[in-house]
């Protein structure tokens, strides 16, 4: 696997925003998530004491075990990122304590939105 890819995110306080990673195996063929879970993840830094969170945003595998849906939920934005500020995710996949591997991972800005301005 050629993990983490990295995506950049541009975010508008208090949307949601929805992204899916579709992973591979080195010969390009549908990497089997049968057996994972899988976590999203947002902080204000990298490293294991960011000033703030990380906090937990939705990653789900889906059903053909194919997939992982990621969602920054309305609520997820408006109670915990700033408008103006520029957090870090990552978005993992374990399968018990010895086997994880980052999927994906960026930065991800955050606009203020007009309506709750």
């Amino acid at each position: 696997m050629a993990f983490p890819g990295t995506y950049n995110i541009n975010y508008y306080k208090g949307d949601r925003y929805e992204f899916v990673i579709y992973p591979k195996d080195a010969a390009g063929d549908v990497f089997d998530l049968d057996g994972y879970n899988s976590a999203f993840s947002i902080a204000s830094s990298t490293g294991p004491d960011p000033e703030e969170g990380p906090f937990a945003a939705s990653a789900v595998i889906n059903n053909a075990k194919d997939r992982v849906t990621c969602v920054i939920l309305p609520e997820v934005g408006k109670d915990n990122l700033d408008a103006g500020t520029i957090y870090y995710y990552d978005v993992q996949i374990s399968s018990g304590t010895d086997v994880v591997y980052t999927l994906l991972k960026g930065t991800i800005t955050v606009t203020a939105d007009v309506t709750g301005a």
